[in-house]
């Protein structure tokens, strides 16, 4: 199973970015596909998540309001809109994914995703 994230880059302040991931893999069908991130010294965090059946999503306590995740089941994608953007957004993200379709208060944890993607930088800044 592979998992390509792409959409990262540099943006200022309030400014918009979009995340994708693609999972791909000879019979692999994804049920939950998350959303860490990493800042420089800090542990991963947890941003967001998708179930892949019924689109139940879940989002981390310090992008609520502002990042929205969706998936598209034909593609076999994920994607992150993220908006409103802050200097403390700014971190390495990283899309994960699993067979198992988590209910919500499994899919903040690393533990709960069996394969990851390579992480795309995202920089928040003026």
């Amino acid at each position: 199973v592979q998992l390509q994230a792409s959409g990262g880059g540099l943006v200022q302040p309030g400014g918009s970015l979009r995340l994708s991931c693609a999972a791909s893999g000879e019979s692999f069908q994804w049920n939950t596909m998350g959303w860490f991130r990493q800042a420089p010294g800090k542990e991963r965090e947890f941003v967001a998540a998708i179930r892949r059946t019924d689109g139940s999503t879940s989002y981390g306590d310090s992008v609520k309001g502002r990042f929205t995740i969706s998936r598209d089941r034909v593609k076999n994608t994920a994607t992150l809109q993220m908006n409103s953007l802050k200097p403390e957004d700014t971190a390495v993200y990283y899309c994960a994914t699993t067979p198992r379709a988590w209910i919500v208060s499994a899919r903040t944890a690393v533990t709960s995703y069996d394969y990851w993607g390579q992480g795309t930088q995202v920089t928040v800044s003026s």
